[in-house]
């Protein structure tokens, strides 16, 4: 709320001038008082799923010192230096001047400010005033910053879900006449997420862990609940204080802008084998294999459209099952080729790659899917393994949650309702089936494949939690040079997995970008596996999960 008194009066930073109709409609009630102001509304809130808020408002103030009016130039330097935190000299040198409008302090609490006032009272003090504004605060600070976002210096949604849902949490701008007639301002909506803090904070504990550990360039982390699409938590690094950008100029703010990018749904990657995922899924849909069917592995190295494919070890006949469970590039690139590229292109369509999911944030891209046409003949070995396309980190999420989901694709959400100022339900946001991808059956073939992925016999036994039966896949990508070939030793790690593996509360991703680890350790399974592992244990004790297996210790 904006507090009315003299001295705001005459500060138009405080007010807009309203042109056109509405001038013309005020005047035309009150021929004396022709102009009027617009009075700003309080923004909405955005809280999480159980109402802890994640953005508020709060009244600040700033001080103003009118130097032809000031009486007791010395009281009150010595009344306002220390809880402005001003130098006293300095303070005395600013109110020397005769200047009208003179800023002394901005971001000034109400209660600091009520206090100042008193004691300006008790000396008979004139000509210090106090303008109220509300001010956008992030109590969080950077937690969920990427998701929440930040307004800008007029109080409008620069990014995230405060520029996604501007028209809901802005409200309307009331009028005022000069003699206090007018329309008061109708208060914003507020927002309520998907999002739980306390999942949120597990998540950025352990992100903010892992990047102490393997200072990657970039880290990724998505939690979703798979039979809804709702986001429980979604977490960037590098990353932001909202409550930082206050003063800053637009310049600046752009110079952070890699920071301030929501990674998991504004870039895209090469996503390893992480992928294998969709030609298993279509080969078993099509039922052109089996969970056991037999698939030759060439013993290492495959010749394939004039170029080598190569496997990390020498497998000879693997069956469908193991191929994922040991991350056969080879067993992958021949479940493609029985499906040919038309069949191939349409699965990975079908999953969602190639076409922003619908996630209600700001700046999702599509990712980079090729049709069969443009393909190269080595394509239909290497696009199954994760290259050749790109992908969006909520795009891989959402398509391993089809999996966790019978074969179901679901919207990812992050809205879950808006409500007005008294608590009324404006809108909802129920869950939204996309499509089915792959029969029930064939979502549980794949789930039993991946069981054995976080098993001691596959990739990511670091993946493994006591208790609890775990699906998932690993990846490990190598990194694009941008000239048509790739870094040495550079890589894009990840995990994605869910449980309890035959009905899963939870999926999540983990993905580090370029992690500083030795050469022979960068992998999926090694670097970004325990990763998900520490944070799916916190979580399955956060929700009570009843544990599914056999308590025993880490393979």
């Amino acid at each position: 709320m904006i507090k009315f008194m003299d001295s705001s009066l005459k500060r138009l930073d405080c007010f807009r001038i309203l042109a056109g109709v509405a001038l013309l409609t005020l005047s035309c009630l009150d021929p004396v008082n022709a102009e009027a102001i617009s009075t700003l509304p309080q923004r909405g809130r955005i809280l999480d799923i159980n109402d802890k808020s994640l953005v508020e408002n709060a009244v600040v103030n700033t001080v103003v010192a009118d130097g032809s009016a000031l009486t007791n130039r010395d009281e009150a330097v010595a009344i306002l230096a220390e809880p402005l935190g001003l130098d006293a000299g300095a303070l005395k040198v600013k109110l020397s001047s005769a200047r009208k409008y003179i800023v002394l302090k901005k971001y000034l609490s109400e209660a600091m400010a009520t206090e100042i006032e008193s004691r300006l009272k008790e000396h008979s003090i004139h000509g210090i005033t106090f303008e109220q504004k509300s001010e956008r605060i992030y109590p969080n600070g950077p937690l969920a910053c990427h998701v929440v976002g930040f307004v800008n210096g007029a109080g409008e949604g620069v990014q995230g879900i405060e520029r996604q849902e501007e028209q809901y949490l802005r409200g309307s701008e009331g009028v005022r006449s000069a003699d206090n007639h007018g329309q008061s301002p109708e208060g914003g909506y507020n927002v309520r997420l998907t999002l739980d803090v306390n999942l949120q904070k597990i998540v950025e504990t352990e992100l903010d862990a892992a990047c102490a550990q393997f200072k990657p360039k970039k880290a990724i982390v998505i939690l979703m609940r798979p039979q809804t699409g709702e986001i429980l938590a979604m977490a960037n690094r590098p990353n932001f204080n909202p409550n930082d950008l206050h003063e800053k100029p637009t310049t600046e703010i752009q110079e952070h802008y890699g920071d301030m990018k929501n990674c998991a749904i504004t870039d895209q990657m090469e996503p390893g084998s992480i992928f294998m995922i969709v030609p298993a899924a279509g080969a078993l849909n099509e039922h052109l294999v089996q969970p056991d069917s037999t698939i030759f592995c060439e013993n290492g190295a495959f010749r394939y459209g004039g170029h080598y494919l190569h496997d990390s070890r020498p497998w000879g006949d693997l069956t469908t099952e193991e191929i994922l469970e040991k991350s056969s590039q080879i067993g992958a690139a021949k479940l493609a080729m029985q499906l040919g590229e038309d069949r191939l292109y349409k699965y990975i369509q079908a999953f969602g790659f190639g076409e922003r999911t619908g996630v209600a944030l700001t700046g999702e891209i599509r990712g980079t899917v090729f049709a069969p046409r443009c393909w190269a003949k080595v394509s239909i070995t290497r696009i199954p393994i994760g290259y050749a396309l790109a992908v969006t980190p909520i795009q891989m999420i959402t398509a391993m949650c089809a999996i966790a989901n019978g074969g179901h694709l679901m919207m990812p959400q992050i809205v879950h309702d808006i409500t007005d100022q008294k608590g009324v339900v404006v809108r909802t946001f129920p869950p939204v089936e996309v499509r089915q991808v792959v029969s029930g059956e064939t979502a549980r073939e794949v789930t039993d494949a991946l069981k054995s992925v976080a098993s001691r016999h596959g990739t990511a036994p670091l993946a493994t939690i006591p208790g609890f039966t775990v699906a998932g896949k690993t990846g490990t990508a190598e990194k694009a040079d941008g000239k048509g070939g790739y870094m040495p030793e550079r890589y894009v790690v990840s995990f994605c997995g869910y449980l309890p593996a035959d009905k899963p509360a939870f999926v999540c991703l983990v993905i580090l970008d370029d992690a500083r680890t030795k050469p022979e350790q960068n992998y999926g399974g090694i670097v970004a596996a325990p990763v998900f592992a520490r944070i799916a244990e916190r979580v399955a004790n956060y929700m009570g999960l009843t544990p599914d297996s056999p308590r025993q210790p880490l393979p």
